[in-house]
């Protein structure tokens, strides 16, 4: 492990998990410069105590320029939409271009959709990736085989500081007409989650080790129901309970690229992170954090 202070690049700071990110690195020493889109951006990540550095993603020749002057780099940013394709093979090029031959790291961030429905992944799984994230296993594969030290870090459904989209699809889920929350079709389906603090100290254990590289799986284990979680998310809002949805309904809300990845049935252990770089989860799972943690302490706050 490598406990000397670095100058890392980061996209995605002012995001869910990109903030994290930069808080766990700043805790550790390291040295911040956040690639923003815009000021209002940079305040924020000034305010956090980075180096704020505004420029656009697609633009390679400055992309590239920025990279020039660090010892690392760590990719979260992402639209979201069907543009996140352009962006993410925007920022591995410039990465490539920038570190082909260094020996520097870069850490480039997906999710355990692209493994489709599956309750035992592992790094070794096929890739049977829903419409909404085929994209990425191509790019992805760019990083790897680039003459650079790159590892894709592949997060389950962040969640933690009552934040995180997903979780807010729980806490949003439409009501019947007893008040339950409706549950994505039976909620038999089984999702692999991730604290967001845990995640982040595990970018950073990539970030330290200079043999860690290719994939990285990252999950707590808990690998819960979404019957579970739904309940739990409930108590989160003063519900009295959730009742069974069906793909139906899902779809008709979420519409079929969303509903689609959010029925899959998954889990994952986590082995290789545990194993290799002596990662664990520390934080409460989602449904602890939505019965008794940050999601129910900001709901209450929210009903003051």
């Amino acid at each position: 492990m490598s406990s000397s202070p670095m100058k890392v690049a980061v996209t995605g700071a002012t995001g869910f998990i990109g903030s994290h990110v930069l808080t766990e690195l700043q805790q550790h020493g390291h040295e911040i410069t956040a690639l923003v889109r815009n000021e209002a951006q940079a305040e924020i990540v000034a305010a956090a105590g980075a180096t704020p550095a505004v420029v656009d993603l697609h633009d390679r020749p400055a992309v590239v320029g920025l990279l020039g002057g660090v010892d690392g780099a760590i990719h979260t940013a992402s639209p979201g939409d069907e543009t996140s394709a352009d962006l993410d093979s925007a920022v591995v090029d410039a990465a490539i271009e920038a570190f082909a031959g260094t020996g520097k790291p870069y850490l480039h961030i997906s999710g355990a959709w692209v493994y489709g429905s599956n309750t035992a992944i592992t790094e070794e799984s096929p890739f049977d990736p829903p419409a909404m994230v085929a994209w990425k296993e191509p790019i992805e594969r760019r990083v790897l085989d680039a003459d650079m030290r790159g590892a894709v870090i592949v997060s389950s459904v962040a969640y933690g500081d009552g934040g995180g989209a997903i979780p807010g699809v729980l806490l949003g889920s439409p009501q019947d007409d007893g008040g339950n929350l409706i549950m994505l079709s039976s909620g038999q389906q089984h999702w692999s989650t991730v604290h967001v603090a845990d995640l982040a100290n595990f970018f950073l254990r990539v970030l330290e080790d200079d043999s860690a590289r290719g994939y990285y799986l990252v999950g707590n284990g808990l690998n819960s129901t979404v019957a579970e979680l739904t309940e739990a998310a409930a108590t989160a809002i003063g519900a009295p309970g959730a009742v069974p949805g069906s793909n139906e309904e899902a779809r008709a809300r979420l519409g079929d690229y969303l509903a689609e990845v959010l029925l899959l049935d998954q889990g994952t252990a986590a082995a290789k992170a545990r194993g290799e770089l002596g990662w664990s989860p520390s934080h409460p799972g989602l449904a602890d954090e939505f019965r008794h943690g940050s999601y129910r302490a900001k709901q209450a706050a929210a009903s003051d």
